[in-house]
């Protein structure tokens, strides 16, 4: 399978921007960022239905930059497995660097991932970055 769209996911403050700011210029892909997302359509509603909102927007650009024969990483929390199922990534990172982040509602919401390509277990985006091009055979 080619990969096309990649979700590095995790709670707040788990280091998913710098994972895929790392990343990206690697693959040369193309970064889409919840937060910036979310501030381009300025919409901050983070209750259940604007969870699947925002999954399913980061979907379409996600669709709209690979139709333009780019790959894409996608950097948001995706805190349940319906708002993944939702993304639906080639494959999925799970940041699994914090037990806690610092929005409760979303550490109450967030359930871990069952499946994942790779689970990243401490800050260190450079070594990681390493390792998911080795697993990714580049």
């Amino acid at each position: 399978m080619k990969i096309k769209k990649i979700l590095i996911m995790g709670l707040p403050g788990s280091g998913k921007t710098t994972l895929a700011k790392e990343l990206a210029p690697r693959l040369d892909a193309i970064i889409l960022n919840a937060d910036e997302i979310r501030k381009k359509y300025n919409d901050w509603d983070f209750s259940p239905e604007g969870r699947i909102r925002q999954s399913n927007r980061m979907r379409d650009l996600a669709k709209a930059i690979i139709e333009e024969g780019k790959i894409v990483i996608a950097d948001f929390v995706c805190p349940t497995e319906n708002t993944r199922e939702i993304f639906k990534p080639d494959i999925l990172i799970w940041l699994d660097t914090i037990q806690k982040g610092r929005f409760e509602d979303t550490n109450n919401l967030f359930k871990k991932p069952k499946n994942f390509f790779l689970k990243v277990e401490s800050k260190n985006a450079k070594y990681w970055v390493e390792e998911i091009l080795k697993k990714l055979n580049k």
